[in-house]
């Protein structure tokens, strides 16, 4: 019989990459005051510095391609890279940059930095769970994290809309940014 040992976060020190294959950054939106669109951005990339010994040290930087927005429906996509809201043409990129890091209790950690859309920066924080870590069948050293923030989208500018007949909007000012995230060690 076979026992694995989880490593300790110092063991877990190091650079990392976001592994676009395994990871998801997404949306939630509320549409028509009814329901509820998801969506994700396809395209990104991003970096860690995990410092398991003093997490306040620990850093992230993460850039996600505005054009790659996917909602599952070509119409709603075309207007969300269209000037009413990403104005992808003009700001092609979404970037995330650290500026503080924190832990909460033993899984709980919280991210502090500059969130830029629209060319737009607002500070945000999220807090994430730290859902393990583990060595894929390639020898990988692989940490997971999971985690979401509620902003404003007029903070950043983003405020087209649509009055509903029966009261209300056709979209949300409120939107939910979500984080599935896996990284893997960089030797």
């Amino acid at each position: 019989m076979t026992t694995t040992v989880a490593p300790t976060l110092s063991e877990l020190t190091g650079q990392y990459s976001l592994d676009p294959a395994h990871s998801r950054i997404g949306f939630v939106a509320r549409h028509a005051m009814v329901t509820k669109v998801r969506g994700a951005f396809n395209d990104f990339e991003g970096t860690a510095h995990l410092d398991g010994d003093d997490p306040s040290r620990s850093t992230v930087s993460v850039t996600i391609k505005a054009t790659s927005i996917d909602t599952r429906n070509e119409q709603r996509d075309g207007h969300l890279r269209s000037n009413d809201f990403l104005a992808m043409e003009e700001f092609p990129e979404i970037t995330f940059v650290s500026t503080a890091a924190k832990q909460l209790d033993d899984t709980t950690f919280q991210l502090t930095g500059d969130l830029t859309v629209r060319g737009v920066t607002q500070p945000i924080t999220i807090d994430f769970a730290f859902e393990g870590a583990a060595v894929d069948p390639f020898g990988n050293q692989r940490v997971g994290f999971e985690g979401s923030v509620a902003i404003s989208r007029k903070d950043y500018g983003i405020t087209w809309n649509a009055a509903l007949e029966t009261g209300g909007v056709l979209v949300s000012d409120k939107i939910v940014l979500e984080f599935e995230i896996s990284a893997i060690k960089q030797a």
